[in-house]
């Protein structure tokens, strides 16, 4: 399994912004990140497909939250601007050779980071 490692989690206030990265040992086809709550489960927020860049967002983050690549470094990144209370959570970044475009369902995903932490609180 391809190593991730996530960095870039705050402490941030409300309207506030942040930048993900994730750091791999390679790139899946689809990698994507995700997010927990304390009590919820884990839901996907964004997702990108290596080989052309192409992305997908849930509507709960989509005019908020923008994914890259750098495929040079081998890294996946999370832009998240105007950030509210409930985008905290733990943000884990994953990879997945054949999840699908668009599917950001947890269980088609491989290989996971350990997470980095998202507070957005005043």
């Amino acid at each position: 399994a391809a190593p991730l490692a996530e960095s870039g989690g705050d402490l941030v206030q409300p309207g506030g912004s942040l930048r993900l990265s994730c750091a791999t040992s390679g790139l899946s086809y689809y990698m994507a990140w995700f997010r927990q709550a304390p009590g919820k489960q884990r839901e996907g927020v964004a997702q990108i497909k290596r080989r052309n860049g192409e992305t997908f967002l849930a509507d709960s983050v989509k005019d908020r939250f923008t994914i890259s690549q750098d495929i040079r470094k081998n890294s996946v990144y999370l832009q998240m601007s105007n950030l509210k209370p409930e985008d905290t959570g733990m943000y884990y970044c994953a990879g997945s050779p054949g999840a699908g475009f668009g599917n950001l369902r947890p269980e088609r995903y491989e290989f996971w980071g350990r997470g980095t932490q998202v507070t957005v609180s005043s």
